[in-house]
This record gives structure tokens, sequence and C-alpha cells, in this order.
């Protein structure tokens, strides 16, 4: 395949030729003509429990109800996710981490599927920090429970999230990391102290930093203060104007820099769909017309529907970011937090040839998706 447009990472006009899933040369375009398109490397999320109305969370959800829902993200610039399994009994979890690995094996795009991101059980029992995570299921860490998920999700299972406030959370990170998947901290109501230990032990992120948290806090010390201090922990955030405080998103971006920050849309099945009730594994949840996810019944974030393309866009008109920062935010960030292996360095020659074309509107700050190519294969034209 080849395609010509702006390199949105560079400014510079170019031509990229891919051949056997792989980017083999990327030429400057000389003379190159007035409306040219602008090319990123395809947005990676590392945090979707599902969309257009397919639950990933569910053991019960069809192939063609994943394959559907694919589609519908190649539609937004996303090109890789990692399929994320929240809280909930423990053979439900199995059962939904198979499903989404035979989705990986069997369906024409199931490529995409990166890798599959478990958050939850072993997070924070509390009210606040647990967030939308039914209480009843909530465990500690155990380290035989994950080697089932991971011979049910046949080596896919890549990120975990846990809260380090529990006795046994070092050790099971290290065990994580010694295996070569990502330990993350989130839904957490820990002391400094054991956040510190956390991350000797091996933990890189803080899952959707600012949100599966008390709704008050001490000013200082508290758990959020920890995790901006602290270098060695990347963070993702849902930038959709509901979840996060714009003034605390900026804060947040400064602490971190956007070299450790990523975009996440934390994505679940209403996303996409109409507004009205729907199911979130084992939690009943609603979609609101402005767009907020809830709990049924109550005022309670339930994940997001938030699109990758709106979040590029909120990052530029929220947080003041320059395209380049945002698209680094959608795309190189989280492949080098996720371990993506030929993702990390751009529109370049020996990557994967997951290209997003799109157009920009520097007055508005608005991104148009055109086409999308995975490994060279274009799956969405508009």
């Amino acid at each position: 395949m080849k395609c010509s447009g702006i390199d949105a990472l560079t400014g510079e006009a170019v031509e990229i030729t891919a051949e056997g899933g792989a980017i083999t040369a990327v030429e400057p375009l000389l003379g190159a003509p007035r409306g040219l398109r602008w090319l990123a490397p395809g947005f990676i999320d590392l945090q979707v429990n599902g969309f257009a109305g397919a639950d990933y969370c569910g053991p019960e959800t069809t192939q063609e109800a994943i394959a559907r829902s694919l589609e519908a993200l190649f539609a937004t610039g996303v090109t890789r996710v990692f399929a994320t399994v929240i809280t909930g009994p423990r053979e439900a979890m199995l059962s939904a981490i198979r499903n989404l690995a035979r989705a990986r094996r069997e369906l024409p795009h199931g490529r995409a599927i990166e890798a599959i991101h478990v958050e939850g059980p072993f997070i924070s029992p509390h009210d606040g920090p647990r967030g939308a995570h039914p209480r009843e299921h909530v465990r500690p860490p155990d380290i035989d429970e994950f080697r089932r998920w991971q011979e049910a999700a046949e080596g896919l299972v890549r990120l975990v999230t846990i809260s380090p406030e529990w006795p046994g959370a070092p050790a099971f990170i290290e065990a994580l990391t010694s295996e070569g998947v990502v330990a993350a901290i989130g839904h957490l109501d820990a002391t400094a102290e054991q956040i510190d230990a956390a991350v000797r032990a091996g933990a890189r992120l803080s899952t959707h930093l600012g949100n599966g948290s008390h709704a008050q806090l001490p000013r200082h010390p508290n758990y959020l203060w920890q995790q901006l201090a602290d270098d060695r922990l990347a963070a993702s955030f849902i930038v959709d104007g509901i979840h996060l405080d714009t003034a605390f998103l900026r804060v947040a971006l400064r602490a971190k820099g956007i070299e450790r920050s990523v975009l996440i849309t934390d994505a679940v099945a209403p996303a996409g769909c109409e507004p009205g009730p729907y199911r979130l594994g084992a939690v009943d949840v609603e979609l609101h017309p402005e767009g907020r996810v809830t709990l049924r019944g109550t005022d309670r974030l339930a994940g997001s529907a938030l699109r990758m393309d709106r979040g590029v866009e909120n990052l530029m008109r929220l947080a003041g970011l320059t395209l380049p920062e945002a698209l680094t935010m959608a795309a190189r960030n989280p492949a080098r937090v996720g371990r993506v292996e030929h993702r990390l360095r751009g529109l370049q020659p020996g990557e994967r040839a997951d290209i997003v074309e799109f157009d920009y509107d520097a007055a508005s700050r608005s991104i148009r998706v055109t086409r999308t190519w995975l490994e060279g294969e274009l799956v969405f034209v508009a």
C-alpha cells in the first residue's frame, strides 16, 4: 500500500509505502500538492471495556458483536486495543477473557485486539476508590488466579491494574513483571509507603489517574499527589470533559509531562450507541444524553462513552496541547507503556503499518478521520 500526507508528528509531507504489514519506506514528498490530509500512527487504547454495544466483560458477548465493535473503533482512528475485563465472579471473568482470546484468534481483524487488560478484582474494597466495580467480587491478589487468566487468554493478558493497599501487592507485582506483564496501580486507597512499595516492585502506570478515588481527600498527603510526584509512574487519563476537572487535567499533565501521559477512553459497551440502559459485566449502567455513563439509578460514573478521536480534540481544547502532543498521548506513549512492539517510533520504516489519515481544522481544534489502515490493510474509509 501507499499513502501520502502530512506527518502530523513532524509536519513533513511524506509518501509512505508498506508491505507485509510493516512500513518499508517513508520518502519526502517534493512539490506536495495543496490539500494534503494529515497522517499519524494509529491510536492505541489501553483501556476499552466495550464499544458499539459489545461488552468485552460479558462472557455471552458474541463474536459478531466484537467484530462490529472493532469496525466502529477503526472509524475513530484506533488500530490497537487492550480489551479490558473488570471485576466480576471468577468464572465469568475467565469466560470473558477466553471469549476475547477467541476473537483475537478467529476474527478477520481480531489482531486489533493487541492484548487484554484486567482491571480488578484486586482493587480497593472501599466506596469511592472501588468506583463501579461490584464490592462482592473484590478480592486480594492471587497469582494462581492470574495464571488461570493467562491460560484462558492464550498469553494475551499484558496489563493488570491492582491496588497497592493489599499486603500481598508487592509480591504479586514482582510476579507479574517477571512474566512480562505491565503492572498498573488504580482504584486504590493506599498510603505513600504502599504506593512506593508497589513502584519498587515494578508498577509503572497509574490507571485513569484522578478517577476511581474518594470524592474528598486530605489536602496533603494523599494518594493523588503521591502518584503525580513519582516520576517512575506514567499515568493514563480519561479526557472526555466529564471524568476530570480541567484544572486538575492541566496540572496533572504538567506534573507527569507529556512523555509520561497516556490518553485512554475507558469506553464501555454504550459508547457509540444511543442513550439508554446497558450492561457492563455484572453491572447495570445507563448512557445519558449528555454522554455520561453511570451505574443505573445513581450518579456514579461507570466508564465512559468517549471516542479516541474526540479525546485527541479534548486534549487540545481543554488542556491546551498541540496536535503532535495530543497524538503522542494517543499513539506513541501507549505503545511504550503497553510494550506494543514495532509501534514506538512513529511513521518510520520497520514499524507496523497502523496509520490513521484525517482532516484537521486548527481553528476549531477538530479532526475528522477519513481512512484507517491496520498493518497496511485499509479497514475504514469515511
